[in-house]
């Protein structure tokens, strides 16, 4: 047992802070309360800190790249198939990459981890801890979304082999759909009689979990015009979807939060490297989340490496974000986003002790966390 003592505890819900004691036991928050007490726990001193969640990427690769090796140990993409929704980004993960225990140390607890944009359909992400050395152990969930994508990547990628235009990429995301919807409803049909069943595919089946409800697809969409193709889709095919990067996203605010959907913005702390990039601001977040829109702040990483999570949320806030949204929008939101807030994202009991210890102000980039803590162990460098 652990008992964190006096810090000012920011748990992610309420705006304002108020100074209590943590309990922790078994890895989870037993109680948060004044004068909190258990024989044989250990105490630690957190009077005159600030306490935050664990800070959570709601769109990252960690653990897929191929860190200080280059691109021959990186496994977010797969270059060789357009439409490869059956690959698992818990295949890929490198639990003992470095840049995990960076991003632990700077407060990035959790991360929503997976392949990259230069697919169609590029396979599921998962949502893992930053710490540990098995994956299986790590995952909060070991998948969270289906990656699809739209925009310049697949066409660049795919360009000499069979994708050159936005019209491309959507009709084979709906042939995609399409086939899903009619094995799913052949498997329906067959009733159980196995000699009735469709012949097994492995895609289709990947895509079930998306048609029934029970998985989003995860949209890496820039330009309005692919925000607005992906929504069409999402409601052509009656399923759940998140907008990830949504950089022109401040351009239409309103219809945004009409859709209700949540948005994922950045990375922008990056040269804009595409013309869809071309109106890349830090005013994104602020813009959004006064529209009443659900946001996080991603990092992309390894586009912006991990650790500067919380110094994309200060330069989110320079440039109008209010300071409580910027907070939510890389703990409760991202949690949210990952549909594993019942985990993690806010300082509650019955949530993972996954706790962020400040001598200052999260949004102050001078500072480092005093402690960091993953389920209820300190992390150490």
């Amino acid at each position: 047992m652990l008992i964190i003592k006096g810090a000012e505890i920011h748990d992610g819900i309420h705006e304002k802070g108020k100074i209590a004691d943590i309990l922790v036991k078994d890895g989870k928050i037993a109680k948060i309360g004044r004068n909190l007490a258990a024989k044989g726990a250990e105490v630690f001193d957190a009077r005159g800190m600030r306490a935050y969640p664990g800070f959570i990427d709601a769109h990252s690769h960690l653990g897929m790249d191929g860190y200080g090796i280059g691109y021959e140990g990186a496994d977010y993409n797969e270059m060789n198939d357009i439409v490869s929704p059956q690959l698992r980004g818990v295949d890929g993960f490198k639990p003992l990459q470095p840049t995990l225990l960076s991003a632990a140390l700077a407060g990035v607890t959790t991360v929503n981890t997976g392949p990259g944009s230069a697919n169609v359909l590029g396979g599921t992400f998962l949502a893992v801890k930053t710490v540990g050395h098995r994956v299986e152990e790590m995952a909060v969930r070991m998948e969270t979304s289906m990656k699809c994508a739209f925009g310049e990547n697949p066409k660049r990628v795919y360009r000499d082999k069979s994708d050159s235009s936005r019209m491309t990429t959507a009709a084979k995301l709906r042939e995609a759909l399409f086939k899903a919807r009619e094995y799913a409803a052949k498997k329906k049909a067959a009733g159980g009689d196995e000699g009735k069943l469709p012949a097994f595919d492995m895609k289709l089946e990947a895509l079930l979990p998306v048609l029934q409800g029970e998985m989003p697809l995860k949209a890496h969409a820039h330009a309005t015009e692919d925000i607005f193709t992906a929504l069409r889709i999402a409601r052509e095919f009656g399923i759940k979807i998140t907008l990830e990067h949504v950089t022109e996203g401040h351009l239409i605010a309103q219809d945004l939060a009409r859709e209700g959907v949540p948005l994922a913005i950045g990375p922008s702390l990056t040269h804009a490297t595409k013309f869809e990039l071309r109106n890349k601001t830090f005013e994104t977040p602020g813009v959004l989340a006064k529209a009443g829109c659900q946001v996080s702040i991603i990092t992309d990483a390894p586009v912006i490496p991990q650790e500067y999570l919380a110094l994309c949320a200060s330069l989110a806030v320079k440039s109008g974000m209010e300071p409580f949204h910027a907070l939510q929008a890389i703990t409760i939101n991202p949690a949210r986003h990952c549909g594993i807030q019942d985990r993690v994202g806010s300082l509650e009991a019955g949530k993972d002790a996954d706790i962020v210890l400040m001598e200052g102000d999260f949004l102050d980039v001078s500072l480092r966390p005093a402690a960091v803590f993953v389920n209820g162990k300190r992390v150490e460098g």
